[in-house]
């Protein structure tokens, strides 16, 4: 019983995981004289050139960490529960927010405003292409299996929520003026992904991931 609560109190990780991450992102362009959030993107803040990167790793220090051990209690709670199509939902959102975080901490860009041809560049864009494809499959899987069963709807609501505002961010950063880049991709980033993790941890802080599955 003690290891069961131990896990669902886990969940609120994923809430500070979100609110390290925004805070990350609202305060750190403070350190970054004439960076328009607007028209920037996010990883310009902790780029290795940047002048933000200092404050960018302190503000965004319990991000990590607490997101790591938020979506893998979530992934503990959920065995033998809800149906097969939300937990591989699930499971492939664990792997995608594992690329993400080890990925984008290992390969920042190198050069603040400008993805160049150098090693780190090019593999932080092999993370972008490994990141997206994974969080919508496991969006879509999730939005399959939940509406299924009407136990799960509001998490199948969540997930559509979490694949509208990601599809809004790609189309915006890619067809959008350029002066509005910035925003659209803080709908894909911190919004949809960072938003649903947590989500995830309140779902089973509430208990609602442990139903059984039927």
């Amino acid at each position: 019983m003690e290891s069961r609560g131990l896990i669902r109190w886990s969940g609120l990780l994923g809430v500070v995981s979100f609110i390290s991450y925004a805070v990350a992102v609202i305060f750190a362009p403070l350190a970054y004289y004439g960076y328009d959030w607007t028209s920037r993107a996010v990883s310009d803040l902790s780029a290795a050139d940047a002048p933000s990167l200092a404050l960018w790793h302190q503000l965004s220090s319990l991000y990590g960490v607490a997101g790591m051990v938020c979506i893998m209690m979530v992934c503990v709670a959920i065995q033998g529960k809800l149906n097969k199509l939300l937990r591989l939902g699930i499971y492939i959102f664990t792997v995608m927010f594992w690329v993400s975080t080890v990925g984008f901490a290992m390969f920042p860009l190198s050069e603040s405003g400008d993805t160049g041809t150098a090693f780190q560049d090019v593999m932080h864009i092999v993370v972008v292409a490994l990141v997206v494809p994974l969080a919508i499959t496991s969006f879509v899987l999730i939005m399959i299996g939940g509406y299924r069963k009407k136990s799960f709807v509001s998490l199948a609501v969540c997930a559509s929520v979490a694949l509208l505002l990601m599809m809004v961010g790609g189309l915006g950063t890619g067809f959008a003026p350029a002066e509005y880049f910035g925003i659209f991709q803080r709908f894909s980033n911190l919004i949809a992904v960072n938003g649903f993790l947590a989500l995830l941890g309140i779902f089973l802080f509430s208990g609602k991931l442990q139903i059984e599955k039927v």
